[in-house]
């Protein structure tokens, strides 16, 4: 299966686990990444930044039309992959045409960023060529997204929550599915790996 696009949804604890996955995954890596971080709406994106020192793959927040990068133009490593995090106080949707759509409508899991909104949104558009993961964290938001990416023949990855900083999320998740895969963070960098088969890797 070429998949076209990952989802990813943390909560608490998520910058360690995020920290780990973006500085473990290889430059060239080519499937772009969408990723809600449940932040303070008044949150800016210096931890963004953070994140953006320590990883091998490019990180940006999501802007408004913005289109997402298309696996293939990554497939001769000649530059780094793309991981797009939603904005504070804002949810993130992947339109049909594969660009991104902001909106400030209420909160859902009293959260926005919302990562149901997210998953919802990217199960319709990529179907059976979306991979979804679920990561730690202390409510239930996401459970109702990673059944929607179930149902549409996604992939669905969950954190194993006896390794999350904060299981309630993961575990909320496995408790609505029936997963793919339940794994911890360093199998998880490991499948998606395999998954993607860089062709080529190359230091940034």
């Amino acid at each position: 299966m070429n998949y076209e696009a990952i989802v990813i949804g943390v909560s608490s604890g998520g910058m360690n686990a995020l920290n780990y996955i973006f500085s473990t995954l290889p430059v060239g890596f080519r499937i772009p990444i969408v990723v809600v971080q449940h932040v303070s709406a008044r949150s800016d994106n210096e931890w963004i930044n953070l994140l953006n020192d320590k990883s091998n793959l490019t990180i940006k927040e999501a802007d408004e039309k913005e289109s997402i990068a298309c696996p293939t133009e990554h497939s001769l490593g000649r530059e780094n992959g793309k991981v797009y995090i939603a904005p504070a106080n804002y949810h993130l949707l992947i339109e049909k045409d594969r660009t991104f759509s902001l909106t400030i409508d209420e909160p859902v899991n009293f959260a926005r960023p919302s990562i149901d909104v997210l998953f919802e949104s990217a199960a319709e558009v990529y179907q059976n060529k979306l991979i979804g993961i679920v990561l730690t964290g202390s409510n239930n938001d996401g459970t109702k997204g990673i059944k929607r990416i179930k149902e549409c023949g996604g992939l669905a990855i969950i954190q194993d929550p006896e390794t999350a900083e904060s299981s309630t999320m993961p575990a909320s998740a496995i408790a609505a599915i029936l997963p793919d895969y339940i794994l911890p963070l360093e199998k998880i960098v490991q499948l998606l790996i395999k998954i993607d088969k860089p062709i080529k890797q190359i230091t940034k």
